[in-house]
């Protein structure tokens, strides 16, 4: 059976052990044989007439029924983890299932928002609709890691609890080569991670969008001046949050000269190689050349809270002299009201 309707996992939505063997189950299973299975049953231990025993609790098997595969049926690989992309939503897992948990109403509702939009860009069908209610039609997931296509149908459900708002997403069927059959637990965890992570994904592309465009529109006025740090070392200010200005990197230091070569953006880091612009720029700024010799250069980015820290590092990590940092501020000021 031909299905109209595929959804491919991305790098982002599946981890793959990687392994000689080009055969999928060997992704899935151990390497080694299954002999234990073939191993006697527990007989009772027989004493000696007149002996008395003496037992320890410490090494004693727990009874009852503990449901779960043997042998070829577990699988090994890593479990999948809920990507937290979503700020201030907490995870709740549970049977398989996946519900996100936020404290307000309307970030609730751009969660559910976001993930009619995925669904949309992805041609995923689906069969009911409501407020508070999607069932989906039959999505098929395809990887290096499995044997046969598998396919599933998902509900996503609007919730509120204690005081919370709540997103639950929850494989609803299960099929294998086209064929419906039960779904394990290990898949049925699996598979409702992955798809939520589809919707925590596109959230957080979202995010980055916005956080983008509002830092389009203010790098249009940041001043940049001479201060200090908290340390009362010298260092350039930028009149703008850090999170802004980090946006407009790419676009201003390579405006100035710079080649970008490392960015860490979590350390505030930026490793850069420095060449003088010729004398067309120097005109078009109506500056004169900054006194910085070619070579490798470490910019450190502080966050001020609404402002951001700059200071400039040489290759052997020593700071660039105050008056060479003063002499960059027309610089860097001149090519923010450039690039606007």
């Amino acid at each position: 059976m031909k299905f109209s309707h595929q959804l491919v996992i991305s790098s982002l939505a599946v981890l793959v052990l990687s392994a000689c063997s080009s055969d999928p189950s060997s992704r899935r299973q151990a390497k080694d044989d299954f002999e234990y299975l073939d191993t006697p049953a527990l007989t009772e231990w027989t004493l000696p007439e007149g002996a008395v025993p003496e037992f320890y609790p410490n090494y004693n098997i727990p009874e009852g029924n503990y449901p779960g595969g043997i042998g070829r049926d577990v699988d090994i690989r890593p479990p999948q983890q809920v990507l937290e992309l979503i700020p201030g939503a907490r995870t709740e897992r549970q049977n398989g299932e996946v519900t996100l948990w936020l404290l307000r109403e309307d970030e609730a509702n751009k969660v559910w928002q976001t993930a009619i939009t995925m669904m949309e860009e992805r041609q995923i069908p689906i069969r009911e609709q409501s407020d508070k209610r999607i069932e989906t039609d039959w999505v098929t997931w395809q990887s290096e890691d499995e044997s046969v296509p598998l396919g599933s149908r998902y509900q996503i459900e609007k919730l509120f609890a204690n005081n919370r708002h709540g997103f639950k997403i929850s494989l609803i069927d299960w099929r294998e080569n086209g064929d419906v059959v039960p779904v394990s637990l290990t898949n049925k965890e699996r598979y409702n991670v992955l798809m939520t992570n589809l919707v925590t994904a596109r959230y957080d592309l979202d995010l980055r969008q916005e956080a983008q465009r509002k830092a389009q529109e203010l790098i249009k006025s940041i001043p940049i001046t001479m201060g200090s740090d908290r340390s009362g070392l010298p260092v350039i200010i930028a009149r703008t949050s850090y999170d802004v200005f980090w946006q407009r990197l790419p676009d201003l230091l390579p405006a100035m000269g710079f080649t970008l070569e490392e960015r860490n953006q979590s350390q505030g880091t930026v490793v850069a190689k420095y060449a003088s612009p010729d004398d067309e720029f120097w005109e078009e700024v109506g500056l004169k050349p900054i006194d910085l010799n070619g070579g490798t250069y470490t910019f450190l980015f502080g966050d001020l809270g609404n402002r951001t820290s700059i200071n400039v590092t040489d290759s052997s990590g020593k700071p660039v002299e105050e008056e060479l940092l003063e002499s960059m501020v027309p610089v860097l000021s001149s090519v923010v009201d450039k690039l606007q």
